[in-house]
């Protein structure tokens, strides 16, 4: 075999140079080639599952790769968000942040910062609201009357979510509460039908097969209007409480992610969200159909958030 000549080597060469350097071009531009991993920092069959689950579906249709749910519960929410945080910021993780966890930043010090992640978008907003047994307490009044009386116990998400804020502020209107938090949703729901709590704290919605079944009940709303679907339940303004922390849910990536793959998280988002099938399952869930806060909104709106809740944190005594 005759050896290879100098201008045959230097082609040779250069090929090998120039392929290397398209390598990391081509990879970019097959954005997202193998499975995204949507975090839910809470048990299954609560309302962030619920949303996490229907979103999946949706972008997988959108982004052409599967979006398998992982539910990593404890600590309100704690753990899934430092599984998202402590990761690669790659594309290939994104979660479903919670109101619930979001609180915790005006509630006690964290590990971790708004900056650490990026809001793909805000994609379900609901009030939250007081149920019981189907059997228990009446309305409203009668609740409040015996919680004047005597110590209730109410199941909470968590400590430091917007759960516990509430409890703590009616706490400050005389109310004798004890908050008992479940991380794992069905173990909430639970407590109330076997008698172990004497009321939760959820989201519009979240419950709404148990309502349906006349399992649970709502007995107040805190919000400032009546929901359609459950117009018979008062608000909290019209019972003389002036708070109001709805809940929403965002799907939130980690800070770093290449801007040009967050871009393209972003956009599948808003075509999912924009489905028939979605505006259903919002329907559904009691929740506002203007749910949705593309990216460069949802950030302004979360500081308003955090800042009402750190004024509410910061005026009412904790027991």
């Amino acid at each position: 075999m005759s050896p290879m000549s100098t201008s045959t080597l230097r082609h040779f060469v250069l090929a090998l140079v120039l392929s290397a350097f398209a390598l990391p071009a081509f990879a970019q531009e097959k954005y997202p080639s193998r499975p995204i991993e949507f975090i839910v920092p809470w048990g299954p069959g609560g309302g962030s599952d619920q949303t996490a689950r229907m979103i999946a579906a949706l972008l997988e249709t959108e982004l052409k790769v599967s979006v398998p749910v992982v539910n990593v519960p404890g600590g309100t929410g704690n753990t899934g968000m430092t599984k998202l945080i402590a990761g690669p910021a790659d594309g290939y993780s994104i979660a479903i942040l919670a109101w619930d966890s979001f609180a915790l930043l005006a509630t006690q010090p964290q590990k971790w910062k708004m900056d650490d992640f990026v809001t793909l978008g805000i994609v379900i907003q609901l009030p939250s609201g007081l149920y019981v047994a189907a059997d228990r307490y009446p309305n409203w009044k009668a609740f409040e009357t015996a919680a004047k009386a005597n110590p209730v116990k109410i199941a909470i998400s968590g400590f430091g979510s917007p759960d516990e804020i509430t409890i703590n502020y009616l706490l400050s209107k005389g109310l004798k509460i004890n908050a008992v938090p479940f991380a794992k949703p069905g173990e909430r729901y639970s407590a109330l039908l076997g008698g172990h709590v004497d009321a939760l704290y959820s989201p519009a919605g979240n419950v709404g097969t148990f309502v349906d079944g006349k399992q649970m009940r709502p007995i107040i709303f805190f919000n400032n209007e009546r929901l359609p679907e459950l117009r018979e339940t008062p608000t909290s303004q019209e019972m003389g409480y002036e708070i109001n922390l709805p809940q929403r849910r965002a799907v939130i990536v980690k800070a770093g992610t290449d801007p040009a793959r967050i871009a393209a998280l972003s956009e599948a988002l808003a075509r999912a969200v924009s489905t028939p099938k979605y505006k259903t399952f919002l329907k559904e869930s009691l929740a506002s159909e203007k749910s949705y806060v593309p990216t460069r909104e949802a950030l302004p709106l979360m500081r308003r958030d955090l800042e009402d809740m750190l004024a509410i944190v910061r005026s009412t005594p904790t027991k």
